[in-house]
């Protein structure tokens, strides 16, 4: 197995363990910070849904500040909560649940009537659970699937003339970090009982149904109560306030209680008067009375619309804390590029609508742990593939400078486009340039290798740079001298053009350096020029360590018009192939002599050459003789 393969195996691995961590960890009660993203995410995802209808199951009679204005007291004295329990009873309502805690003696008169008029219906009383610290805490002991229910020190009861009236729950929400209700315990304990919530006492009396409480659900009768693992209800809003129908107990005092919003409903009676009653922060409202969000835990458990988050619920968020960030791990792993990035960014989008689909049809997916379990691996991740990418850019850099050095910048384009160029050779017509230095060998014999290093450095340099200069390929250096193609990477009209200059200009340039050069040097030193033009064979020569060249007749030609150079006394000789190709009459400081029929060794024809000499001023060569002396 390759090594990327194994360190993507390994970083899918430590991915898939993170995620499982993450998820344990939560799980357990840790990570609470957690719980606050989770109820910023829930909220999101109640107002994408937006506000629904509710089941119209429920009439809230509140006491609020119209009530209030006309008693001017609160709490409602006795005798006048009575008048509202007696007129919501007259209509006959399925329930009557009072959202009021009533464990303080009130006047005995007012209480007596209130314990009358409790007693002439079906009623659900108002108890609270006392806890030890500000928020419900989860016990330890191992007393199977109660040992999971909020444990409270003692219950606050009614006075026990209303409740031997009534039954009682316990009304006591479970608020997150954010403050806002996410779900309603259905079961409370303290160390020797334990007591059925508000809600649920309301919605069993309600629909007439018993109550069983399974190892890990609830049951109404047959039906079950989508309750998460610990027995609470999660809630969801359907709007904001008063979105749960809701009269004024005003209306009982005004006589206009409407008939057809109690009958066969059930009631729900509590406070909203500013500064008297309970107050939530909820995603559609900021100030939702404590009444409205019992009354929708009674709404969801009586029409079965609750949001589930069972233990089916939680495999399903444990499975997508572990393998949503491996699948994101994998997708970048698999594609180093813009195409992975694209297809991680399409796998979250698609991630998050199936969790708001999920959650707008009543499935609460947690987002908060899925996220925290795929946003570190995955940052990290991309980081590392960031660096490692830049650290192989700039390899690939190093190595493209160091291509540079050996191929001609317009074969590396060329070969950057086409990978497969020359793989096949290729017959087309070119310009060839020799030049060789002579003399060098038998001046390296007197030299140390460091001055003949620096010797060839600087001649290989100049030839390069003219080269280049005119858009030549210098195939290969060959010791004291080079060959130039020009007509690759593919052939161009002015191809002969420019390798006559080209010749030209290395004419004098080499000319120049020589002059250059100290006298002992300088004397033994020569060099000579031979250009061709003609058909050749490119092509790449050997196997693993690849060069482009030229072969055939002008290839030979070239490198023998050299030879003919130097026997005539010349630096620089011309193939009359070349010139007429490159339509050259010469220029005005330099003297074109021939033509010279020959024969160069090696081949049968003849070939006719053409001598460049640079025109000297009169006087020039005796000054450069003193010079030289």
């Amino acid at each position: 197995m390759s090594s990327r393969r194994v360190q993507i195996l390994v970083a899918l691995v430590l991915t898939a363990l993170w995620g499982a961590a993450i998820y344990v960890a939560h799980a357990n009660g840790h990570l609470r910070f957690l719980d606050r993203l989770e109820a910023t995410l829930t909220d999101l995802r109640t107002l994408a849904r937006g506000v629904q209808p509710p089941p119209d199951l429920v009439t809230i009679i509140a006491i609020d500040d119209t009530v209030v204005k006309r008693g001017g007291r609160y709490p409602l004295p006795r005798a006048d909560l009575a008048r509202v329990v007696d007129a919501v009873a007259q209509f006959k309502p399925k329930v009557i649940a009072v959202d009021l805690l009533l464990v303080d003696r009130g006047a005995r008169l007012g209480d007596a009537m209130l314990a009358r008029s409790l007693a002439a219906g079906p009623t659900i009383l108002a108890a609270a659970a006392i806890f030890p610290a500000a928020s419900d805490t989860v016990a330890t002991s191992s007393e199977g699937p109660l040992a999971a229910l909020p444990q409270a020190e003692r219950f606050l009861l009614p006075l026990p003339a209303f409740a031997e009236h009534a039954e009682v729950g316990i009304v006591n929400v479970a608020t997150g970090q954010s403050g806002s209700p996410l779900s309603v315990p259905m079961l409370f304990r303290t160390g020797d009982k334990v007591e059925l919530s508000f809600p649920l006492r309301v919605a069993s009396q309600a629909l007439g149904l018993p109550l069983t409480i399974a190892p890990d659900h609830l049951m109404l009768g047959e039906r079950t109560v989508p309750t998460d693992t610990d027995f609470s209800l999660p809630i969801t809003y359907y709007g904001p306030r008063r979105t749960i129908r809701t009269l004024s107990a005003q209306n009982v005092f005004d006589g206009t209680l409407d008939r057809g919003a109690i009958e066969n409903r059930i009631v729900v009676i509590g406070a909203s008067v500013a500064g008297g009653g309970d107050f939530f922060p909820t995603p559609f409202d900021t100030l939702m009375p404590g009444v409205e969000v019992v009354s929708t835990a009674i709404t969801h458990l009586v029409a079965g619309d609750g949001m589930v988050r069972d233990r089916k619920v939680h495999i399903a968020d444990a499975f997508a804390a572990i393998l949503l960030p491996m699948i994101l791990v994998g997708l970048l792993a698999w594609r180093r590029s813009a195409i992975g990035l694209i297809a991680a960014a399409m796998v979250v989008m698609a991630w998050a609508a199936l969790n708001l689909f999920a959650f707008t049809h009543g499935i609460w997916l947690n987002a908060a742990t899925t996220l925290a379990a795929a946003v570190p691996p995955v940052a990290i991740f991309a980081g590392v593939q960031l660096w490692a990418g830049g650290r192989r850019t700039q390899y690939l850099t190093a190595r493209s400078r160091s291509l540079a050095q050996f191929q001609a910048p317009a074969v590396q384009e060329w070969l950057a486009r086409d990978p497969d160029f020359l793989a096949e050779p290729v017959h087309q017509n070119a310009a060839v340039v020799f030049i060789d230095l002579s003399g060098f060998t038998a001046l390296s014999e007197r030299l140390d290798p460091d001055t003949l290093r620096d010797l060839l450095k600087a001649f290989h340099a100049l030839v390069d740079k003219t080269a280049l200069s005119y858009g030549g390929m210098i195939t290969g250096f060959l010791g004291d001298g080079a060959m130039i193609l020009f007509g690759l990477p593919r052939a161009a009209p002015d191809d002969a053009a420019r390798a006559v200059k080209c010749s030209v200009d290395l004419h004098r340039a080499v000319e120049s350096w020589m002059a250059s050069l100290p006298v002992p040097i300088r004397d033994q030193l020569g060099f000579k020029i031979g250009a061709h033009f003609g058909p050749i064979v490119a092509s790449r020569l050997g196997e693993s360590h690849q060069h482009i060249t030229a072969t055939g007749d002008t290839v030979n030609v070239a490198n023998r018009l050299m030879e003919v150079a130097a026997q005539h006394d010349a630096r620089l000789a011309f193939s009359d192939t070349l010139l007429d190709t490159a339509d050259f009459h010469g220029d005005p400081h330099g003297v074109l002599t021939g033509p010279l029929q020959t024969q160069v060794r090696g081949r049968s024809g003849a070939v006719t050459v053409w001598f460049w000499r640079e025109e000297r001023q009169p006087g020039q060569a005796a000054a450069e003789a003193d010079v030289a002396g």
